[in-house]
């Protein structure tokens, strides 16, 4: 049987609402087993109500954390502390951080120092500074994207926007990773497997195509048309591959 990753979830409780709740853990479970699972906040108050039935069904432990002085979150810190110890038991091969406040990028820096995995959840308005500092980092908007159909990808539970050809190619960072990975992982024709340029993506940035409202990065990728796209049967089966190049090399 294949060993999955140990996981510490730490769920910044203040400042998420408990409606992801299911699709934050059933997220998670594409990364390993979540060994412990921890929820921060001020439990005697009326604002984290809605948390309290989901932590029962999904087997959370709330860690209780007074606001000693008024209108400061004081969780920070106690989620601090406790990656730092769970980090020593090193019994863990990765963390998993719920929290869209920067004050977490540098305990995600210094997780990542100690050579394991961190995996970031939050919502559309979390820094730069913290989805750089993980190892991939996932809207919580984007967990609620319906399936991909053709005309766009409305939805009841307010999803990601899928970005349009003229957003994503005006993203020079985006355009310039595309690109990037494209090259590295093309063959002496230039092309490459979308496979390895994923790999390659996800070597070098917390990048997920989810968060431009794309459920596959085959997908986004098509959608800029800067690419040339090709599916080859290269297995002697019903099963074919992507491979895709950069337009310019033509």
């Amino acid at each position: 049987m294949e060993e999955r990753n140990k996981l510490a979830v730490l769920i910044d409780a203040d400042n998420i609402n408990a409606s992801i709740c299911e699709a934050l853990v059933g997220e998670i479970a594409k990364y390993g087993v979540a060994s412990v699972k921890r929820a921060y906040g001020d439990w005697t108050t009326d604002q984290l109500k809605p948390w309290k039935s989901v932590l029962h069904e999904y087997a959370i432990g709330p860690m209780q954390q007074f606001s000693y002085t008024k209108g400061k979150n004081s969780t920070d810190s106690s989620m601090i502390i406790d990656a730092m110890d769970l980090l020593y038991t090193e019994r863990f091969d990765g963390f998993c951080l719920v929290t869209s406040d920067s004050d977490f990028t540098k305990l995600a820096t210094r997780i990542r120092e100690s050579g394991l995995l961190v995996y970031g959840f939050g919502e559309q308005k979390t820094p730069d500074s913290l989805q750089a500092a993980c190892d991939k980092f996932v809207f919580l908007e984007a967990l609620a994207l319906p399936e991909e159909k053709e005309g766009g990808s409305e939805g009841s539970s307010k999803p990601t926007r899928r970005k349009t050809k003229k957003e994503l190619n005006q993203d020079a960072k985006l355009v310039g990773l595309l690109r990037g990975a494209v090259e590295a992982a093309a063959d002496d024709d230039g092309w490459a497997s979308i496979a390895a340029v994923g790999s390659h993506i996800a070597n070098q940035s917390s990048f997920d195509s989810r968060n431009f409202g794309y459920k596959k990065l085959s997908k986004l990728i098509e959608t800029t048309e800067l690419f040339d796209m090709e599916k080859r049967n290269v297995r002697g089966n019903n099963a074919y591959d992507l491979y895709i190049r950069d337009k310019r090399t033509m």
